[in-house]
């Protein structure tokens, strides 16, 4: 195919990390959830 480093792998690679990125977004508990609530000094 005539590929060069970075035509496919950067792709390859990059998947799993945009979609480890959207599972902890997802995932997260927010500052509510969590029960922390705001700090005042």
């Amino acid at each position: 195919m005539g590929m060069r480093l970075g035509e496919g792998s950067g792709a390859a690679l990059a998947y799993p990390l945009l979609q480890s990125a959207c599972a902890i977004i997802n995932e997260m508990a927010s500052f509510s959830d969590a029960g922390i609530s705001e700090q005042t000094n």
